[in-house]
């Protein structure tokens, strides 16, 4: 790997865990507006965007989270749901189209942190909840904060180059 594609993903992890932070009371509720979210979009404009992300959920669940095993299962349905987007590349051609996409499989995979949610987290909140509610309730989350994503990042990239920074 080059000391730029490095450099770069060291960098978006950074912001992915900074961001977190500054949103971490409203992240990690029932309905979760995880603003650092968005930044699943960068592997619509590099799949080497990959590392950065996945290492910065990692990390910020590390950090932040309520619920120890969030650090597994929150790095499975980024890994699996951006390797999924990655892979689509090679059927859905346009940016915009790869970003809707994105925005719809991350929602849907949020029944992985539902699971989790349901079968192994001890918060009150959540006690009780029938499964539905809970998945429900993390994909609205996902989707307003990816759906947002779309022309904020979109626009973003007219100025930094996403395709270009590695």
């Amino acid at each position: 790997m080059k000391v730029k594609t490095m450099a770069t993903n060291g960098i978006i992890a950074a912001l992915y865990v900074a961001v977190t932070f500054f949103v971490a009371p409203f992240g990690f509720t029932l309905i979760q507006f995880r603003v650092s979210e968005m930044f699943n979009h960068l592997v619509v404009f590099n799949k080497k965007y990959i590392f950065g992300i996945v290492i910065g959920v990692f990390v910020s669940n590390l950090l932040f989270s309520p619920i120890v095993v969030d650090i597994v299962f929150g790095v499975l349905h980024s890994a699996i749901a951006l390797s999924i987007t990655i892979f689509s590349a090679k059927f859905i051609k346009g940016i915009l189209q790869r970003m809707i996409f994105n925005t719809v499989v991350f929602t849907l995979l949020m029944v992985i942190i539902a699971y989790q949610i349901k079968f192994f987290a001890d918060i009150p909140e959540f006690n009780g909840l029938p499964f539905l509610i809970i998945y429900l309730t993390l994909a609205v989350g996902e989707f307003v904060v990816m759906a947002i994503g779309i022309p904020v990042m979109h626009a973003l990239n007219k100025r930094i180059h996403f395709e270009k920074l590695m």
